[in-house]
């Protein structure tokens, strides 16, 4: 006949399973309050990455919308400065005189010359400036004692620079 196992033989050795049993039962419920703990700190977690993760897309989302302005603003104030050039063009386009012609080059010339001033662009590559194949490119190059080592004799096209940033090359001639 099999014996139980479980059932206590004597009342000592019941006392002593019931007291097990109690303190089984007591750790039982501690650990499922430790788990009820846990879960509610994971979902406190889970709620900090959803709200972070949103204030980030948000941040993304305003940031690609600010930068998108910002082009649209500067594209917009480089075209507005660049108007009264367009203006002076359909002005001059409307003489038959040459003298008035010329005239009106001129002011053009002038005011192209004080947006650009307006804008920060710079015009560079003048003759006499020495060649320097950082902002400027040699399409000729001619050799004659009247003029220095890597001088400038001649431009093609000028060059402009936004701060260090060079916006056209100066097309040149240089010497020696």
């Amino acid at each position: 006949m099999e014996e139980n196992k479980n059932i206590p033989e004597t009342a000592e050795e019941a006392v002593k399973e019931e007291k097990k049993e109690k303190k089984a039962a007591k750790q039982d419920k501690k650990l499922l309050e430790e788990i009820e703990e846990l879960k509610a700190k994971l979902a406190e977690q889970e709620d900090k990455y959803l709200r972070m993760a949103a204030e980030y897309d948000n941040f993304r989302r305003r940031s690609r919308e600010e930068k998108d302005a910002i082009y649209e603003n500067a594209m917009a104030d480089t075209v507005k400065e660049l108007l009264p050039i367009i203006d002076n063009l359909d002005r001059a386009s409307s003489f038959t005189e040459g003298d008035k012609i010329l005239e009106g080059l001129i002011l053009i010339s002038k005011s192209t010359a004080s947006v650009f001033e307006k804008l920060g662009v710079e015009e560079y590559g003048k003759v006499g400036e020495t060649f320097d194949p950082n902002i400027h490119n040699a399409v000729f190059h001619v050799d004659d004692d009247q003029y220095g080592e890597g001088e400038i004799v001649e431009v093609f096209q000028k060059g402009y620079r936004k701060g260090k940033h060079i916006i056209r090359f100066a097309m040149v001639k240089t010497a020696n």
